[in-house]
């Protein structure tokens, strides 16, 4: 071999050492790595792998004992769906260095990971300036719903010689 031809296969060769090792490192750093969040209304916490695997759920301070099931239900995912979407950037900001590199070195834009096909709405949810979420708005459902008083099904009125008579849908 020339010795052109044997600088290119050592420097491709030293290259390649140097992402099998950050792939090594990014490998072992995801693997010990978690992230908790809590629900908005502080009732639930709930901590993720790096896989988006729920590894701890804690319901705090009692509250769960008070709430009713669809809004624990919809605490318990909020939590663990922002628990996941900052998971998943933490996964694209260890990960995509790691995806763009080749033989000559940094990857055009192009050629790397479609990160959105891979998380889909996961990293949106982690987004500063995002609006209200289907969970939040599902949340805040809830507890409009709570706070308004059931109309019984039967309801006393008053008839016109002072009795209560009871009638449907009053």
């Amino acid at each position: 071999m020339s010795q052109p031809m044997q600088d290119r296969v050592a420097r491709a060769m030293a290259h390649l050492k140097a992402a099998e090792e950050a792939a090594a490192s990014a490998r072992a750093e995801l693997d010990a790595a978690s992230v908790t969040a809590r629900s908005t209304d502080r009732s639930v916490r709930v901590s993720v792998g790096a896989k988006g695997e729920l590894t701890g759920l804690e319901f705090l301070d009692g509250k769960y004992r008070t709430m009713a099931a669809a809004q624990l239900s919809a605490a318990v995912l909020e939590a663990a769906n922002s628990a996941r979407a900052e998971m998943a950037r933490r996964v694209v900001a260890t990960l995509d260095p790691i995806t763009r590199m080749t033989s000559r070195g940094a990857a055009p834009e192009r050629m790397g990971v479609d990160w959105e096909s891979v998380f889909g709405t996961l990293l949106g949810e982690t987004a500063v300036d995002r609006g209200p979420s289907a969970m939040s708005r599902l949340r805040d459902e809830i507890v409009d719903d709570e706070d308004t008083p059931a109309v019984p099904s039967r309801a006393a009125r008053p008839t016109d010689d002072g009795r209560h008579d009871r009638q449907e849908g009053v």
